[in-house]
């Protein structure tokens, strides 16, 4: 095997994936190749075992500005179209309604105001009154003596829209078009990089743990909560920690949801509020959470102390970093929360506690029908920026204009990772000299 490239991808997650056929597809770059850790594309963010399995495009994601959310659709619309133009339907992507919620007053008039500022963003977006509520997901009203809740509840959201994702086949799609557009591409599993670094005459060298090596002109990280670490061994980065948030779900047998059903949004909680949802993997079975505490991996383990990263503990033990995650518990509602989360994860105690936060959904739900939901949940990083001293929310990005970029991409990663791979191939075309049929681009992937 020649091992020379043009350009090397790290990360076959649906990121990863995503960049390898855009620049397969829309690009006369020669060669591509396609690293990955595991003797598997897609098996740790991207599987559907450790996300939300859903396409985050804003309308009911309450923690989104309506100037995020116009700019997250554009992406989530070109994931949508893509797996619909691939004939993915009922494979990767699912149709089913979804909806924010607010209970109580105070919820209820923040989803009022929310839907009238929300609707000119996404067309067809309804509002649902109570009984109307009842109608279309009546677990969400129902008490468990079989009358209705007393608390007001209202939503907003859609009563059909493709909104559920597997995004491990649809990485699977990606490259599989792209070595249909680009032969050269090339695919290298179980290819765990060690270190990334310069050649003399300006392309780079990947080493990996199995002693093989590769050379590229330019290469783009996508390898989750890795990129951080990849790029401080490289000299990158170096203003940057992570707070390694993991999630964890709870399982209920049953389709009690008939879609989507997020919650209000704490805005002083950074992470994501509870929502329940029929698994699109697992049939019969609906899905709570996630969970969200802060452990000291880069991926979740079977094991306690598995995975446990020595890098990152040496990235995130720096006094500014500490600081910051200080800062955050000094407040109540944080601390509390961050607690509260860590004793979810706890044998019999968890599901007790956790019951709790899922009645808001399920008034009605048994202590009996709750399960966790083992092996399911991930990793997201949260970037700590050391310099400003606070706590980044959303995609991060390490441009060192070397021919190295580097990813770092929590929620809504996966949902943007076309749009990313627009930028990402832009700046790689540009670096190398070469063309990028944007037009073509766009084209394909619009309605």
């Amino acid at each position: 095997m020649d091992n020379n490239f043009d350009v090397a991808i790290i990360g076959g997650g649906v990121s990863g994936c995503a960049a390898f056929w855009t620049i397969s597809e829309y690009t006369n770059i020669d060669k591509v190749v396609l690293l990955e850790k595991c003797d598997k594309l897609a098996t740790i963010s991207s599987s559907s075992k450790a996300n939300s399995q859903t396409i985050h495009d804003g309308s009911i994601e309450t923690n989104y500005t309506s100037q995020k959310a116009s700019k997250v659709k554009v992406a989530a619309d070109k994931v949508k179209h893509y797996a619909l133009a691939k004939g993915l339907q009922n494979k990767a992507i699912f149709k089913m309604q979804k909806l924010a919620i607010g209970i109580g007053d105070e919820e209820c008039e923040f989803i009022k105001h929310r839907h009238e500022e929300f609707k000119e963003i996404f067309q067809g977006l309804e509002f649902f009154t109570k009984d109307e509520v009842k109608k279309i997901e009546p677990k969400v009203i129902e008490n468990p003596d079989g009358n209705d809740r007393s608390e007001n509840v209202v939503a907003s959201g859609f009563k059909e829209s493709w909104c559920a994702m597997n995004f491990e086949i649809l990485s699977e799609s990606f490259v599989k078009e792209a070595q249909k557009a680009n032969k050269q591409s090339e695919i290298l599993l179980n290819f765990k990089v060690l270190n990334i670094k310069q050649n003399a005459d300006g392309t780079y060298n990947i080493k990996a743990k199995d002693k093989r090596e590769i050379n590229a002109k330019f290469i783009l990280v996508n390898a989750g909560s890795h990129s951080l670490t990849l790029a401080q061994n490289a000299g990158y980065g170096k203003d940057i920690a992570c707070l390694p948030m993991a999630g964890s779900f709870y399982f209920v047998p049953g389709n009690l949801l008939k879609g989507k059903v997020y919650t209000v949004q704490n805005p002083k909680l950074p992470f994501a509020a509870l929502h329940g949802d029929p698994d699109i993997a697992i049939n019969g079975v609906t899905r709570l959470g996630p969970t969200a505490i802060v452990i000291p991996k880069l991926e979740r383990s079977k094991y306690l102390f598995g995975n446990v990263n020595s890098e990152l503990v040496k990235i995130d033990f720096k006094v500014d970093a500490l600081k910051v995650a200080l800062d955050l518990l000094k407040d109540s509602e944080i601390r509390n929360y961050a607690l509260k989360n860590v004793m979810f994860e706890l044998p019999w105690i968890g599901k007790k506690l956790f019951i709790k936060d899922a009645r808001k959904i399920i008034p009605s739900l048994k202590l009996s029908e709750l399960t966790y939901a083992k092996g399911f949940g991930e990793v997201r990083p949260q970037v700590i920026d050391m310099t400003a001293k606070k706590l980044e929310l959303g995609e991060k990005k390490i441009i060192t204009e070397k021919g190295l970029t580097f990813n770092m991409t929590p929620s809504p990663g996966a949902t943007s990772c076309l749009g990313n791979a627009k930028t990402d191939t832009i700046e790689i075309a540009k670096y190398l000299n070469k063309s990028f049929d944007i037009e073509r681009f766009q084209k394909d992937l619009e309605q």
